[in-house]
């Protein structure tokens, strides 16, 4: 039986950590007072990280790319047809028209200049006819890419077409929204930042737009659906738990706004707001540059896009503000998305060049992730209006600084309302779904309870697991014979999937995922710091339906996570791991005694789950689910041990082999060893870099400390041949090292000799 434990510091060090790393709300703050998740702001970083020298051009090739397979698309009168509805979707021709203006203007893509100039003059003479003469009713979402479009073609068109695009432009806002009093979640704010645009350029009354907007903010909840969330998250209130994915929408747009200049009496409020919502984005952004997933049109390629463009805005905002590190976290982050989506770019003919809508690779056809709204044509239009609307967002040269999501060293919640997790250290991140969906959302459930999401920096996250699953189609109760003859009343097929506690009861197994109505996870956090993160997710029920109660610890560093599931109750129990086997493409899975991995290839990154307990039985019967991503199949790990202990292992190509990795592992007094590391109550001591908290450390475990502080400190080292080469700590500190002595400031890294 393993005696070892996983340790973490007492409750009143934990308190601390809670006020130090999150803060909390403090009520009749304004928004500029409130706290943010800050992490600890280190210098010093885990070895091997590069400037991405993204050049902004790269942007015009990948909306060139897409625009040319959307032009063949496109009919007689210039409408962009869905090839798959066979009709004109929603808002695709007026995107489309103002993405190659921007090339256009750009100096490059003349080769669609007339499939433009059709599509705005299509567009321009629906949005004039007013709501009936625009495609599914969607006038909000045409105001601001036509307005923007029209000095865009200014010099490639007549005087007289551009002086009648100009007139079509005027139709008053409410004729062109369907309903007018009504929509008044997310698609009220293109109609708010679309008008403002137009009021801007003489094409409206700057006091009707003002009036609308105002009157948007203040009385159609525009305003408290951002100003009254935790963080100023935008809550689009279209699903419980609000969705993640439209969240970016509604607040994208309000950033759109703020940008634009307005200037009526809440422009100070929506200002503080979207700059407070978008720095806690750069904490949900994975390190691979993903969105967080969540809510309906979760893990869409126009979900990364929209926090390409968010931060684009916000690095400029920041640069503009003089704030230079801000700025280049900002630019460092819409870098990453926007490497983020070419892997899901298409290559085959004669799709190649565009993008597939959903994160995987199966035959947009087939719908897999969708909602009813999610089309080949919108979301196609969508991925090259951001894209263009980030290309011009981009003026500034502005040097990248590490972001969040790769220096890692936080650990917060977000608002109820979302019930989300996130923690990183060193660049690898966990998010966790502490509410489930439990009332459905066009007949789906699109935020699994459980673990959703580990991914690690320079990895390639898709392997994650990145998502989970809840089919609430799936889970019809019915009658169930089991093979020795035994009936089961009301048997619910297993739906869900996440990695979580899963637990044997009246017969069956029963996943956490697949009880959300009945089961919320708690988040206590033990310990964070740039190197180290440990917490515990504690899964108990919510109704009287009863239950077991489960807690699951995880120590995460850079390298590795290390995870202990155990429940409180007398109970077969095990520990579940989505294995993602396909996603349009089979990977190269494998699924051994002790372990499981998967990989694209078997050169490539892999996943690996692998067991810590002495004795561990691996079952594989249960049947693979399809989720956004692919087919996850559950595997879960069991033993007759009081706790499941689990190692997971990002491993990216070239690194260490798994088998050495576990042949390496050990439980010491407070945390284990690996080949990588030395990880402590407080501590991570690898070969390149090192930190905790204390007032000294024995670098190379011989039992003396080698350094030493004149106080408690939080602390970074960054090592070469086994001795410290820069210095960072958290507070003005003295160093002792090697018979010296170095004064230490908050947060500015010092060469040691």
């Amino acid at each position: 039986m393993l005696q070892a434990s996983l340790c973490f510091p007492d409750q009143k060090r934990i308190l601390l950590i809670l006020i130090t790393f999150l803060g909390f709300q403090v009520t009749n703050q304004s928004l500029a007072q409130k706290p943010k998740p800050h992490h600890l702001p280190f210098h010093l970083t885990t070895p091997g990280w590069e400037e991405s020298q993204l050049d902004k051009a790269e942007m015009l090739e990948v909306i060139a790319g897409t625009c040319k397979v959307m032009a063949r698309q496109q009919n007689e009168v210039g409408a962009i047809i869905d090839p798959y509805l066979d009709r004109e979707h929603q808002y695709a021709t007026p995107y489309f028209a103002f993405a190659v203006g921007v090339l256009l203007d750009a100096g490059t893509g003349m080769e669609l200049k007339e499939a433009g100039i059709k599509a705005m003059e299509h567009s321009t003479l629906d949005f004039s006819k007013g709501t009936k003469s625009i495609p599914d009713e969607h006038g909000e979402f045409f105001i601001s890419p036509l307005t923007h479009a029209l000095d865009l073609y200014k010099n490639h068109i007549p005087e007289k077409l551009y002086d009648e695009w100009k007139r079509r432009m005027e139709t008053p806002l409410a004729a062109v929204m369907q309903n007018f009093d009504g929509r008044i979640n997310n698609w009220r704010t293109y109609a708010m930042k679309g008008d403002w645009s137009r009021a801007k350029k003489g094409l409206s009354e700057k006091k009707y737009a003002t009036e609308f907007i105002e009157k948007a903010w203040n009385q159609y909840s525009q305003r408290i659906r951002i100003v009254n969330d935790k963080w100023n998250l935008y809550q689009d209130w279209s699903s419980d738990p609000q969705s993640l994915a439209v969240e970016a929408v509604g607040r994208g747009n309000l950033i759109g706004l703020a940008m634009e200049g307005y200037d009526g009496p809440s422009s100070d409020e929506m200002l503080s707001a979207v700059r407070r919502g978008t720095h806690t984005s750069l904490f949900m952004q994975a390190p691979d540059g993903q969105a967080p997933p969540n809510g309906r049109t979760d893990n869409h390629i126009f979900n990364d896009v929209l926090y390409q463009l968010a931060f684009e805005v916000l690095a400029e905002d920041a640069w503009k503000q003089g704030n230079e590190k801000l700025a280049g976290q900002y630019r460092r982050a819409a870098n990453l998305a926007f490497k983020s989506i070419l892997r899901w770019q298409r290559t085959d003919t004669p799709w190649m060049g565009s993008f597939f809508i959903t994160k995987n690779h199966f035959e947009p056809g087939d719908r897999i992730g969708y909602q009813p709204a999610s089309q080949w044509g919108n979301y196609t239009g969508a991925i090259v209006q951001h894209l263009a609307e980030a290309y011009l967002t981009r003026q500034s040269e502005i040097p990248e600084v590490p972001a969040p999501a790769e220096t890692g060293g936080y650990a917060f919640e977000t608002d109820d309302r979302f019930g989300a997790f996130f923690a990183n250290a060193g660049g690898f991140q966990v998010m966790v779904n502490l509410r489930g969906a439990s009332v459905p959302k066009y007949g789906l459930s699109w935020t699994p309870l459980g673990t959703v999401r580990m991914i690690k920096k320079g990895w390639d996250g898709r392997l994650g697991p990145a998502d989970g699953e809840h089919d609430l189609r799936r889970g019809q109760t019915v009658d169930l014979v089991t093979g020795s003859g035994d009936k089961v009343d009301n048997y619910r097929p297993q739906s869900g999937i996440s990695f979580g506690p899963e637990w044997r009861e009246k017969g069956h197994w029963v996943r956490i995922a697949d009880l959300p109505a009945n089961y919320q996870g708690e988040a206590e956090v033990h310990f964070v710091h740039p190197l180290l993160v440990k917490f515990t997710i504690h899964y108990s029920y919510v109704t009287g339906r009863g239950g077991p109660f489960f807690s699951q610890d995880f120590v995460l560093t850079p390298d590795l996570l290390v995870t202990r599931l155990k429940s409180a109750q007398e109970l077969p129990f095990g520990l579940t791991v989505p294995l993602l086997e396909n996603d349009g493409r089979s990977l190269q899975t494998q699924i051994s005694e002790d372990r499981a991995h998967t990989g694209y290839s078997t050169l490539g990154d892999r996943q690996y789950f692998i067991s810590l307990n002495e004795s561990v039985e691996l079952d594989t019967t249960a049947a693979s689910i399809q989720s956004t991503y692919g087919w996850l199949k559950p595997v879960r790990f069991e033993t007759p041990e009081a706790t499941v202990d689990l190692l997971v292992y990002p491993k990216r190509a070239g690194e260490m082999e798994a088998d050495r990795l576990k042949e390496g592992f050990r439980w010491t007094t407070g945390g284990f060893e690996t080949p990588f590391a030395r990880v402590g109550e407080n501590f991570y001591i690898g070969e390149k870099i090192a930190g905790g908290e204390g007032q000294s450390m024995d670098l190379d475990g011989d039992g003396e400390a080698e350094v030493s502080f004149d106080q408690n400190c939080f602390f970074v080292f960054q090592l070469e041949n086994g001795g410290i080469k820069h210095a960072e700590s958290d507070r003005a500190v003295k160093m002792n090292y090697q018979g010296k002595t170095y004064q230490l400031s908050p947060y500015q890294p010092v060469a040691v000799k």
